[in-house]
């Protein structure tokens, strides 16, 4: 049917200058010329249709067509900068055209296999029967090029209207049938601030041990597109309420620990899931128009992980769990690589979870220079992410606690930026390398070359810089310390 041209301030209406806009982008326009002069339909789909219709920003061109793969190619080639052909088993040809990437995908019909979630491709020959296959009725939204007609077999604008969530096929077979979907709903849930229906939730609390079937890169990038989202939190909530989560996430459920009149401690649950919302703000006020930083918040949400397994029971009533630090960042590591994260973001997200407790009793006790200086040594590259998570875990409800702590952190990020001035915190060395070190001491390259280096280093964690001369005067004293045993096996 032709775009609705409504008057008023209806969302369709409004989306008609934001699509014809798009129509009009050069890689677009070339492309719909180009696919009309050699005979074949091609549609806008899926998500730039749905983000036009929201007035969200577009980010992705997808496009679809009754053209075969080949045929894509070859009419592609002309217009592309560049080609790749890595989708084309699955009938999807990507491109730069000018400036732009394009994914265009002839039109499909996929049967699932109950035991994997790889599809059977096949190919169909109609946009609707395509748009019918698709994951949700908002993403079932196809727009023709050039003529701007719009395609909506099951209903995704009055669903996207009504911010609803809806499967095209009914959800238990949408869902049994490519159980990522699950995870995908989750996500959308948060991206667009849309509410599952009732059908759906039902299906994900059915059908969630099928989520077995899906590669753990597929769980991993899901996850991480759900917390690239402000806010993550009802496709958190949503994972958790369905058991979704028991099976991708399991720690993050395990928080929701059994709160007593008689012992009193924080719904640890409750409190990783407002931690994460705040450290996501923080992030946004300090670094402003940046990526979203999965490993902040990665490590927000799971940074009270080790509570469920150190939890004690106090004499009075208390609860205590010491060493959760520890025991969370072991526990993060230890999904992290299940879920196939990055090394290094696994690292980061443990180192940032070990030292997420070390700034609590800060304000009890004043921290000398050298306290500051490890603080700072430790957290290395992770200071500023390390900042925001330590700011962003004060979730008490006491204004005055509150105040306190926050007037405490600033205090320390004072004393972190005017002792990083004085002598460059962020490239702390001792005042002698090895080659110094074994020469004043006439060692050769071994472990007594390690020891003394260690010293000379803590020597100037504790007092700042000494200078060549009094480093040289201070390393001699200890080595003469060590005996003369220590210097004759290291030389032997």
């Amino acid at each position: 049917m032709p775009f609705p041209r409504l008057s008023g301030m209806h969302p369709v209406a409004a989306a008609v200058p934001r699509l014809t806009s798009l129509a009009e982008r050069p890689a677009l326009r070339r492309l719909a010329t180009a696919f009309e002069r050699a005979g074949h339909e091609l549609a806008l789909v899926g998500g730039p249709v749905r983000d036009a219709l929201l007035d969200r920003p577009v980010t992705d061109l997808d496009l679809t067509t009754d053209a075969r793969p080949d045929t894509i190619a070859e009419i592609v080639r002309p217009l592309a900068s560049a080609q790749w052909d890595t989708g084309r088993a699955f009938g999807t040809v990507a491109a730069r055209i000018a400036g732009e990437a394009v994914e265009i995908t002839t039109y499909r019909r996929d049967t699932y296999v109950p035991s994997s979630r790889k599809p059977t491709v096949e190919f169909g020959d109609s946009l609707d029967g395509d748009l019918r296959r698709r994951d949700f009725t908002v993403n079932a939204i196809a727009v023709r090029l050039p003529s701007l007609a719009i395609v909506d077999p099951t209903n995704g604008i009055e669903a996207a209207l009504a911010k609803r969530l809806t499967t095209p096929s009914p959800a238990v077979e949408s869902f049994d049938e490519d159980p990522l979907r699950m995870l995908r709903a989750a996500r959308f849930t948060a991206q667009l601030g849309f509410t599952l229906d009732e059908e759906g939730v039902e299906a994900m609390r059915a059908l969630a041990q099928r989520i077995e079937v899906v590669s753990q890169e597929r769980i991993r990038d899901e996850l991480a597109k759900l917390l690239a989202a402000d806010p993550a939190r009802p496709g958190l909530e949503l994972l958790v309420a369905t058991g979704l989560a028991d099976r991708v996430l399991p720690e993050l459920p395990a928080l929701r620990l059994e709160v007593d009149a008689q012992h009193r401690h924080k719904d640890v649950y409750e409190h990783s899931l407002t931690v994460l919302e705040q450290a996501v703000e923080l992030e946004h006020e300090r670094f402003p128009g940046t990526p979203p930083d999965l490993v902040l918040r990665l490590a927000a949400l799971l940074h009270d992980i080790g509570k469920p397994a150190t939890r004690r029971f106090e004499p009075g009533g208390q609860v205590s769990f010491h060493h959760h630090d520890v025991v969370g960042a072991k526990l993060a590591r230890k999904r992290l690589r299940a879920l196939r994260f990055a090394n290094e973001q696994i690292e980061q997200v443990a180192t940032l979870i070990e030292l997420h407790q070390r700034f609590f009793g800060y304000g009890d006790a004043a921290w000398t220079d050298s306290a500051v200086r490890r603080y700072v040594r430790d957290a290395g590259d992770l200071l500023p992410r390390l900042h925001i998570l330590v700011r962003a875990d004060v979730t008490t409800r006491n204004a005055r606690k509150v105040r306190r702590l926050a007037q405490s952190y600033d205090d320390l990020e004072r004393r972190i930026a005017e002792l990083d001035a004085q002598e460059r915190l962020d490239a702390i060395r001792p005042d002698l390398d090895g080659e110094a070190i074994m020469r004043e001491l006439g060692l050769r390259p071994g472990p007594e070359v390690g020891r003394a280096y260690r010293f000379l280093l803590e020597l100037r964690l504790d007092e700042g810089p000494l200078g060549e001369v009094e480093a040289t005067s201070r390393l001699r004293r200890w080595w003469d310390e060590q005996g003369e045993d220590t210097a004759r096996d290291a030389n032997r």
